[in-house]
């Protein structure tokens, strides 16, 4: 149950829904488990929920103003100037808390193609893992 519970917490924190893989993956290192296995059950957790949020981005527009909405248009707004001005490349960005989420929909919305979403997201939030796993492994 460790695998796909990692799996799930990583899939959810890559969403808009607070959750903390990081925490997760650190106390399964430093309780003994193989890294490697770990950093790779995260890592696709967390890129298939930014793909969620991708995905919902690509249909946001018509829902944006509705009150159940869990992105605020201020945040959108934020995220599709932030996307409109560095693009593609801010997807490297999406393993950092706060901005990491809306970019991923932002990416979306402007219609990013999916492959090379992929691979940037991929590219980021791997390297996050690496380094908690590489911090984890010092405290174990």
């Amino acid at each position: 149950m460790v695998y796909p519970g990692l799996f799930l917490i990583a899939f959810i924190a890559a969403t808009l829904l607070p959750a903390q893989s990081e925490a997760a993956l650190a106390a399964l290192i430093v309780e003994g488990y193989p890294p490697w296995l770990l950093v790779a059950v995260a890592t696709v957790g967390n890129v298939l929920g930014s793909t969620v949020n991708w995905w919902l981005g690509r249909g946001l527009t018509r829902f944006g103003d509705r009150r159940w909405f869990p992105v605020k248009p201020a945040q959108l707004q934020r995220a599709q100037a932030w996307y409109g001005r560095y693009g593609q490349w801010s997807l490297l960005l999406s393993w950092v808390p706060v901005i990491g989420d809306p970019l991923t929909l932002a990416a979306g919305v402007m219609r990013e193609p999916l492959r090379t979403f992929l691979v940037l997201v991929t590219i980021a939030k791997l390297a996050r893992y690496i380094v908690v796993a590489a911090v984890a492994l010092r405290w174990a």
